[in-house]
């Protein structure tokens, strides 16, 4: 047996054995069960939390009488502000985070409260919303599938079954909309739309332990390294954007689907194209301008109108020169793959984000 299926059986006899306790979540205290996840957070009784921690229990806290606002479809991808369902889009969107809080928060206090508003949200999102298949709208959908990986083993097996079938729908979809591609390649096949597909697909399979989805995840994001990264290191979307705002854009979902494989035993970071690229080898060609050694003036050369319009509607970010601490993000998590990279994460931020630092990553 591989490692791969050794971690997929433990995990679904963790949830079977725990399945039977869990379908009536009460408000009382309950202990969450040891479960495979990528994030592994501190376990309730084994100190005090860090900061990050706290932080996460105490905005749970504030959120814990929020309510869900599902919608059938969202839509921000090449809009304005106040274009179409953009601003209705981005208040609905603010469920997916909230739903990751709190998940952490009932792994890291086993307030049953916390489950019960996770079981609520997915119930809500998954019986109304109908993805599009476009990752830029989708791509945030990555605190939903989290909150469902820290909570399946104590959800109601209702909710736990029809979130599964929703999330192999998503990650089948996105496959089918892939393999559809054909060459020549649109450019959205190999600049950061794929990015964000790859990183949807890997989530997908490996929330459901699927082997088989894993395995097309794990081809997509080699493809993806192939196409997208110069052997140099440099990604295609900073040839035609010109904007370090797009390699940040088009590296984190390759790194978060990286995190996600590793339980399953794949190092992707170092994968290289048979050109010599690696996810590696694009975040080392980032490096200097995070670290200040050099800098960049965004969006001067870009090639997609898109961008001067966003320019000239006076959005943050697109133009000026680069803030390094748009990186942080990455970086932090890069560096759950690579301890190398975490002088480099401290540089742009001391602490963590708030919701990578109250996980454990294995370092």
């Amino acid at each position: 047996m591989s490692r791969a299926q050794a971690i997929l059986v433990l995990s679904l006899a963790i949830a079977g054995s725990f399945a039977a306790r869990a379908d009536a979540p009460s408000h009382r205290t309950m202990t969450p069960p040891r479960a495979i996840t990528l994030c592994q957070p501190h376990a309730p009784g084994t100190g005090e939390p860090d900061g990050s921690a706290q932080h996460i229990l105490a905005a749970a806290a504030r959120h814990l009488d929020d309510r869900p606002h599902p919608l059938a479809h969202v839509h921000t991808e090449g809009t304005l502000p106040h274009q179409g369902i953009r601003d209705e889009s981005i208040a609905a969107e603010r469920d997916w985070p909230l739903m990751r809080q709190a998940a952490l928060a009932w792994r890291l206090s086993a307030d049953a409260r916390y489950l019960q508003q996770v079981d609520d949200y997915l119930k809500a999102w998954t019986g109304t919303y109908q993805p599009d298949f476009n990752p830029i709208d989708e791509t945030n959908l990555d605190g939903l599938i989290d909150a469902y990986v820290l909570t399946s083993a104590g959800l109601p097996a209702a909710t736990r079954e029809a979130t599964r079938a929703w999330l192999r729908r998503l990650g089948e979809g996105y496959i089918q909309r892939i393999q559809a591609f054909h060459d020549p390649k649109p450019g959205t096949a190999t600049n950061n739309w794929q990015s964000h597909r790859v990183k949807l697909v890997t989530l997908a399979a490996a929330a459901l332990g699927d082997p088989a989805m894993l395995k097309t995840a794990r081809e997509l994001f080699e493809r993806q390294v192939g196409d997208n990264i110069r052997p140099d290191g440099e990604v295609i979307d900073f040839t035609e954007r010109d904007a370090l705002h797009y390699v940040v854009y088009d590296l984190q979902p390759l790194v978060t689907a990286a995190l996600a494989a590793r339980p399953f035993g794949d190092d992707w970071l170092r994968y290289a194209s048979p050109r010599g690229a690696s996810l590696a080898e694009a975040l080392d060609w980032l490096r200097p301008y995070a670290e200040g050694s050099k800098t960049h003036e965004e969006f001067v050369h870009t090639h997609v109108k898109f961008d001067r319009d966003r320019a000239q509607a006076g959005e943050k970010g697109y133009g000026g020169p680069w803030d390094p601490k748009s990186a942080t993000a990455l970086y932090w998590l890069a560096a759950a793959l690579d301890p190398d990279y975490r002088a480099v994460a401290q540089r742009l931020s001391p602490a963590p984000p708030d919701w990578i630092g109250a996980c454990s990553y294995g370092q």
